[in-house]
């Protein structure tokens, strides 16, 4: 009996070691900090929260937070994508209420510098992801498309469409917003390779809804529609509003249009052939490597300064394809 019971207290023993080492190793993304039970709370503030693409990014956030377990997501922004204000607002709120960190899709890459640096200093790490920051702020990394390469993607979409000749249109969004400037700037250098593409506009900006993306393409339409080989809008609500243009003024096909970001509308659009290109993001995968990476800092582990999410062109040709079909029609919440 006493050489049983000696066994047995060595048997737990090697169990309770065998134990301890498994949840060390096997989930490297579960923080000690969440040890007594309560969540990790993580907010994530997008640039605003009524296009499609943010929803996407909420489920990519939420994905990776039932993966990790015990964490917390607070998902809050800004209605529209120009409301700096409200966004600063949003974060200073969840300072407030102390989250264990933030991730941030700045709609200025200026007017969010103080806020996140007021974040760091009351020790709540930060992951930028979408758009850019102006520099200052010590961030965990910044998580993002290589959005200047997906502008270069649009220009030589836009070259292949036109036979590398012709008048084009750089229809821009707002000032300020890092990731848009990529593209627009991509956009500008790769047409630099195409000697027989005249960029006739390229100082206009849409705004951050459709309506007046519509009004200011209308009025370019108007002013070099009859010379206008084809156009490029850099965001979604820019692409749609811009689109609804091209169809009133009778030059859907005719003029070559080349969109950034999908929706349903820029979709059938490529059916008809009506848009000839969609720069793609993957913002699933944006929301949740933005947690992951978050997580894994509250654990200590290091980042990459810049973590690329990928860019992709759905065509006509290829957007029936498993690939494209995902990217065009990303899952959301």
């Amino acid at each position: 009996m006493k050489r049983s019971t000696v066994s047995l207290a060595s048997l737990l023993a090697v169990a309770l070691m065998v134990a301890g080492c498994k949840s060390s190793s096997d989930n490297s993304s579960t923080s000690d900090s969440a040890a007594d039970g309560k969540p990790l709370r993580i907010a994530v503030i997008p640039k605003g929260t009524s296009h499609e693409f943010w929803r996407s990014v909420h489920f990519g956030a939420e994905k990776a937070a039932k993966e990790i377990g015990n964490v917390e997501i607070i998902w809050r922004g800004p209605v529209v994508e120009s409301d700096t204000g409200s966004q600063i607002e949003v974060v200073k709120d969840m300072i407030t209420i102390g989250v264990d960190g933030i991730a941030l899709a700045p709609n200025q890459k200026g007017g969010l510098v103080d806020a996140v640096e007021e974040t760091i200093g009351e020790g709540i790490p930060v992951v930028i992801f979408d758009s850019g920051l102006d520099e200052g702020p010590e961030i965990v990394s910044y998580v993002a498309t290589d959005n200047f390469k997906g502008g270069q993607m649009a220009g030589d979409a836009m070259a292949k469409a036109i036979g590398e000749k012709g008048n084009v249109i750089l229809l821009r969004y707002i000032a300020g917003s890092e990731s848009t400037e990529q593209r627009e700037n991509g956009y500008l250098d790769a047409l630099k390779k195409y000697p027989g593409i005249t960029v006739v506009s390229s100082d206009q900006y849409a705004g951050d809804n459709a309506t007046s993306a519509k009004e200011k393409a209308d009025q370019l339409l108007q002013l070099h529609g009859e010379s206008l080989a084809g156009i490029f809008a850099v965001c979604e609500p820019n692409a749609n509003g811009t689109l609804e243009a091209i169809k009133n003024a009778g030059m859907a096909g005719k003029v070559k249009f080349i969109a950034f970001d999908p929706s349903d509308a820029l979709i059938q659009a490529m059916k008809d052939g009506h848009c000839h290109g969609i720069v793609l993001q993957d913002p699933v995968q944006m929301g949740y490597q933005s947690v992951i990476t978050l997580v894994d800092s509250l654990n200590g582990q290091s980042a990459e300064a810049f973590q690329s999410t990928g860019e992709y062109l759905a065509t006509p040709e290829n957007m029936d394809e498993e690939t494209y079909q995902k990217l065009l029609q990303p899952e959301t919440m």
